[in-house]
């Protein structure tokens, strides 16, 4: 059956906020998209409606048993127009996780085909300022009022939009990491290479302890040894060693980022030569000691890429590259974000035109 679209406009609209003076995630357009889910009808009622509150049960399943995922994308400002990077891979992304979680799919063509429509409504909340964006939100949840501990029968998809500068600034500074090894994000085998919200949760006790002492981010180490390096906060992490790009092998408990395998194609690109593989935490301390580790570089979508200047591994502070931005991970900043912005030329077909795809 064909999915159809409603579209109900907010009768008053907000007003706009000077994105670079506002805290990420923090302000939401006027509409957003909603979609629900029964074990009897499937995916239904698609629509897109004014950006409000609403009733759910408090015996409400994801209250309780955690079913609960969510992607997350930008849309951006290309002299007027309004544009999405990969988000194909995210709809992808999405199902891998509902799946991961026993939840049922969702057809990706149709929503981003309603993701468009939704922008199509809210263009003019896209931000054109350096470094800016419109965040785009989906999330799908359990909303069955049951309390047995099974797959819920019905579901809650919502899209939601937010205007952002960047996660760290306007600036590429370098941020300061705390390697973890105490506390574990996830286990290969767990639901780590899901984009699941109790991932996050999981992750906050860490985050704060690095806060606490003065880090910006968690380094995490793996869930069974805690001896090899996986992701630094919420975002995938490489090195630039001997020259060479290395990030660890994804392996059933990192989360497969889309800016990720963005830049190791970028690499490519570059002539840099990409290596995946397991590391150890121990050989990437002698690696900053020896100096054959000259850079080191979070990567996702909210920061897009975020260079580290300082890392505590086991208690000692190291500076890398004098706490300064390194070629590399400057070079692939400028082409990815060249390229999500139209100022470079998109080889790969990754930009998606709002404005034309979808009629």
């Amino acid at each position: 059956m064909t999915q159809q679209l409603q579209i109900t406009k907010a009768r008053t609209l907000k007003e706009k906020p000077e994105v670079a003076g506002i805290p990420f995630g923090s302000y939401f357009t006027d509409h957003m998209f909603s979609m629900d889910y029964s074990a009897e009808l499937g995916w239904h009622d698609a629509s897109i409606v004014p950006y409000a509150p609403f009733e759910i049960s408090p015996s409400a399943q994801a209250l309780h048993y955690g079913q609960t995922v969510f992607e997350g994308l930008k849309a951006y400002n290309v002299d007027g127009e309004v544009t999405l990077f990969r988000p194909d891979e995210n709809f992808k992304r999405l199902n891998r996780s509902l799946e991961r979680m026993s939840m049922p799919k969702v057809d990706g063509e149709f929503a981003l085909r309603a993701l468009t429509e939704l922008l199509k409504l809210e263009h003019d909340w896209v931000p054109d300022g350096e470094g800016q964006a419109l965040y785009v939100r989906p999330i799908v949840f359990a909303d069955e009022p049951y309390l047995g501990i099974r797959p819920a029968k019905n579901y809650k998809m919502l899209i939601v939009l937010s205007p952002v500068a960047g996660y760290y600034g306007a600036q590429l500074n370098p941020t300061s990491i705390f390697v973890e090894d105490n506390y574990v994000r996830a286990v290969r085998g767990g639901v780590g290479e899901a984009k699941f919200a109790g991932n996050y949760a999981a992750s906050l006790t860490a985050q704060q302890k690095a806060n606490d002492l003065g880090y910006e981010q968690v380094l995490w180490l793996d869930g069974v040894h805690q001896e090899y390096v996986e992701e630094v906060g919420s975002m995938n992490i490489f090195f630039v060693r001997n020259g060479e790009l290395v990030t660890p092998e994804l392996n059933g408990s990192i989360l497969p980022g889309i800016t990720r395998k963005s830049l190791i194609t970028l690499a490519d690109d570059l002539g840099l030569n990409l290596v995946e593989e397991r590391l150890h935490i121990d050989d990437v301390e002698a690696g900053i000691k020896d100096g054959s580790i000259t850079e080191v570089f979070g990567a996702g979508t909210a920061a897009v890429i975020a260079p580290v200047g300082i890392m505590n591994i086991h208690g000692t502070d190291y500076r890398i590259n004098g706490n300064e931005i390194g070629e590399v991970t400057q070079k692939l900043y400028d082409h990815l974000t060249g390229i999500q912005t139209g100022k470079l030329e998109d080889k790969h077909g990754w930009v998606y035109q709002v404005t034309s795809m979808v009629k």
